[in-house]
């Protein structure tokens, strides 16, 4: 987090979102979900890349704005991507976008999404991370 927001730089909302997470955390019941695919953790992580200003653009091609069909995700275009325009991209079906969709659009206590979706999930924001944050993620570095 230190990472995305720097200290010179105040950020209420992302002090906001943290303080809800570590809330609904330390009252959630023992999770037992592996954590990386957690979809409070993958939910938390959405919200902070959009608070960051870094949300990845699903909607249509992020490349060309066709409205798809979406087959993959580039960081470097900053959204999902269309066949045409998804060379190199990473694969993310409409299962995926549905996931991301949902967990940006729930409160973090009601988050919930599929695997293959959470596995996608977790892709789109290592790669956004990684390209936009330049740094990888520690959870993930340790779990690879």
């Amino acid at each position: 987090m230190l990472r995305l927001f720097t200290e010179q730089e105040r950020n209420p909302k992302a002090f906001e979102a943290l303080t809800r997470f570590l809330d609904v955390l330390d009252t959630a019941q023992e999770r037992a979900s592996e954590s990386p695919l957690d979809p409070l953790v993958l939910s938390f992580q959405l919200k902070l890349l959009w608070l960051s200003g870094y949300l990845p653009h699903l909607t249509s091609c992020a490349e060309c704005g066709s409205p798809g069909p979406l087959v993959g995700y580039s960081p470097q275009a900053g959204g999902a991507v269309c066949e045409r325009c998804g060379g190199g991209s990473l694969p993310l079906s409409h299962e995926g976008i549905g996931g991301i969709e949902g967990l940006l659009g729930s409160p973090l206590a009601d988050a919930e999404i599929s695997k293959r979706a959470a596995r996608e999930a977790l892709r789109v924001i290592t790669s956004s991370y990684e390209y936009h944050g330049g740094f990888r993620l520690r959870t993930v570095a340790a779990r690879a």
